[in-house]
């Protein structure tokens, strides 16, 4: 870092501040400033400042210090930021002024801001990621906490078998928008955590996200040996014993980490059961000060909250009581527990046997739990009844906040200019107000369709430039440059499917009956194309099998080139496909899908939803901003529910989608199309934003926070 700040210009010497800040990714101001510097090495460093501010050109740094236009460019961006940091506007100052010195502690396995940080994996992290941007723009006071995987999780790679294959990459530290947290003798800061018969060291990386700082741990250091410091590599292995190792340094050593800061929070909220063992630590500590467990689990409870994502039972982490034995014997004593109270905070029946389960444990320990939509909160209550045996269903103490988008990050810079002109320049300041987006009947019907068929035009030349350097690199054959999205067309009527390929998905019942999709996709007139992306877990076979069977389908040749597969899904990616197809398509067995968040972000940019009713779509839906598969319902038997959900979704393509989205007038445009997609923006947009959700998160924790007397 020092590197890059000793070979800018005077008048140019504070840009690595802005690009060390990730404000940068979610403010299109700040982005077009590097977009000045060097175009082509803004797209060759995958949109990176810091990895361009070490590559660009030194004469290209003093031309642009030398440019009137950068240099007024550059004052108002930097202004921008002084301004965000200054934390005086904020929402949160202005409406909660005596706990704007408070902190909250917010814990996370994964955080997706940026894929220049690839350590997320899917929805969880980007969630986590948005959590974090949106708590800077209201400027709740947050301090997050997670693991720097220098793996990240896995790239992925398909070859023409169609088999996905994990490639981990090592991250490049020195070009990450990231720095070592240092000590008051300048040397590195760790934390140490014993783990059964030995201790186990990381250090603390600081990541700047606007206001919200993130310190991330990292086993990987000296002190360690060899395979602790592959502790914190990847995210999500599937040894079970790794997995728990992780938790306990996430739980614990987060503890213990912001401890060493300095920081000592007032809430504490867990973002999944990965870092339920921080409750645990939290009481520890009260116990060695002279508390009882009874009251430092009492003290615990009044300031905690966890939120839960997963309405599959086996998708919550369980270990045996031999493993939980392993690494905890000794530490129950330290809380004044016997082996079998401790045992008994988490006691949990599987399918396979008595477990100690971290999501038990979080909704024991923790005073608060919510799921992240309300059909979610429903199965919530029901699938953890036996934690509260003698309360009746309506009266387990689980609620929801349905989860939310970070619109500025969704939002692309020319969606950001269209409704700066037509809902005004302060729009992103009250975007969850229901009434801005009423302005949305400003914009002409004419002037919303040329804006998506722009983004439609750009999505389908990313994907063929992107084809082709992976061809010219030698990474594929010319069967994957075809079945990568270089056959579509930008004309055509495009439905999008990306998200992980679960069983429970159902990536493939759109193909359930082959001759009727072979219709659809093949009419002269209305053609219809599929464009699909996604990852499976590495352990998943089915998952992997799933991805197969679409890339196979790709490959046929009786489908025209109508069906495609990009493979190696990440958060770039993602912001072309939810802004550039038409249709956004989403077919879970309900009620599986907790919440989804990845059909809001297609909603945000007026792509219609056509989605099973579950999880946040079950609110959504209002019966004019897209369409609904089937009728709600849940079905015990999952063939019969797959041929009827298959079925719905055939007729709606059928006699509503296709024809709708075919019907010009002379000027050639779709307007009941278009209406659909002002719809789609107007009923959604405000309520499905994280900014409607930390406002309601915020509620939760200054009620709280107050309830304890830390209001001034």
């Amino acid at each position: 870092m020092n590197a890059v700040y000793k070979r800018m210009p005077e008048k140019i010497r504070r840009l690595p501040e802005i690009a060390y800040n990730l404000w940068w990714s979610w403010n299109p101001d700040a982005r077009d400033l590097f977009k000045r510097l060097d175009l082509p090495l803004w797209k060759r460093t995958e949109h990176n400042p810091v990895r361009l501010l070490q590559e660009i050109k030194q004469e290209d740094l003093e031309a642009a210090a030398r440019s009137t236009l950068f240099i007024r460019h550059y004052d108002k961006v930097l202004m921008d930021l002084d301004r965000e940091l200054a934390n005086g506007h904020s929402w949160y100052r202005q409406e909660h002024s005596d706990l704007s010195d408070r902190s909250i502690a917010y814990f996370s396995a994964e955080f997706g801001i940026h894929n220049s940080l690839p350590i997320y994996s899917g929805g969880l992290g980007i969630l986590s990621g948005d959590h974090a941007k949106e708590a800077s723009d209201l400027g709740i006071p947050l301090v997050g906490v997670g693991f720097m995987y220098p793996q990240g999780y896995f790239r992925q790679q398909v070859p023409s078998h169609g088999w996905q294959e994990a490639v981990y990459q090592q991250l490049d530290m020195g070009q990450a928008p990231i720095r070592p947290v240092l000590d008051g003798d300048g040397q590195e800061l760790t934390v140490s955590v014993r783990m059964g018969d030995h201790q186990v060291h990381a250090r603390v990386w600081h990541v700047q996200v606007g206001r919200v700082p993130l310190y991330l741990l990292d086993t990987d250091v000296d002190e360690n040996d060899p395979w602790d410091r592959e502790l914190s590599a990847r995210l999500y292995s599937g040894d079970i014993e790794l997995r728990i190792r992780q938790e306990i340094m996430l739980g614990i050593g987060g503890v213990r980490a912001l401890r060493r800061l300095g920081i000592n929070p007032d809430f504490w909220h867990i973002n999944e059961g990965h870092s339920a063992f921080l409750g645990l630590e939290c009481i520890r500590e009260m116990v060695a000060e002279g508390k009882s467990f009874e009251e430092a689990a009492a003290e615990y409870k009044k300031r905690s909250l966890f939120t839960t994502h997963t309405p599959v039972p086996a998708g919550h982490d369980a270990f045996t009581f031999h493993v939980m034995e392993t690494y905890f014997a000794g530490y129950w004593e330290e809380l004044g527990l016997s082996r079998e109270q401790f045992f008994d905070l988490g006691k949990h029946e599987e399918d396979w046997g008595t477990s100690f389960n971290m999501t038990v444990l979080a909704l024991r320990l923790n005073g608060r739990a919510n799921g992240v939509s309300k059909l979610h909160g429903e199965v919530s209550r029901e699938m953890w009844q036996e934690v509260w045996p003698d309360k009746p269903l309506d009266e387990i103490p689980i609620t929801h906040v349905t989860n939310g988008i970070h619109v500025p990050t969704w939002a692309p810079s020319e969606f950001h200019q269209l409704l700066g002109k037509y809902l005004g320049p302060d729009w992103v300041e009250h975007h969850d107000n229901p009434t801005l987006w009423e302005r949305l009947a400003e914009i002409p019907d004419r002037e919303l369709w040329e804006h998506h068929a722009n983004l439609k035009r750009k999505l389908i030349s990313y994907l063929r430039e992107r084809a082709r350097r992976r061809w010219v690199a030698g990474r594929v054959d010319p069967t994957q440059v075809l079945t990568s999205g270089t056959l579509l067309d930008p004309e055509a009527l495009t439905i999008g499917f990306a998200r992980r390929f679960a069983t429970y998905k159902r990536a493939t019942l759109i193909f359930r009956d082959i001759d009727r999709l072979q219709k659809i996709l093949l009419d002269t007139h209305r053609p219809v194309q599929l464009l699909f992306a996604g990852k499976a877990h590495p352990a998943d076979d089915p998952g992997k099998m799933l991805i197969q069977n679409v890339y196979n389908l790709a490959k046929h040749n009786q489908l025209g080139g109508r069906v495609a597969f990009v493979e190696d899904y990440d958060m770039h990616m993602a912001r072309y496909l939810v802004q550039g197809v038409d249709v956004w398509l989403n077919t879970p067995r309900r009620p599986r899908e907790a919440s989804g968040t990845s059909g809001q972000k297609a909603a945000l940019n007026g792509i219609p939803n056509l989605s099973i009713l579950d999880g946040w779509w079950a609110e959504g839906y209002n019966g004019v901003n897209g369409w609904a598969i089937g009728l709600g319902n849940q079905h015990a038997n999952q063939e019969e529910g797959d041929a009827e959900d298959a079925n719905s979704l055939y007729e709606i393509l059928e006699d509503e989608i296709v024809p709708l989205f075919y019907d010009r007038d002379r000027d050639a445009i779709p307007r009941g199309w278009v209406e659909i997609m002002r719809e789609s923006i107007r009923s959604n947009a405000p309520l499905f934003s994280t900014r409607r959700m930390l406002k309601q998160y915020a509620k939760i924790y200054n009620d709280t926070m107050r309830q304890n007397g830390l209001g001034r």
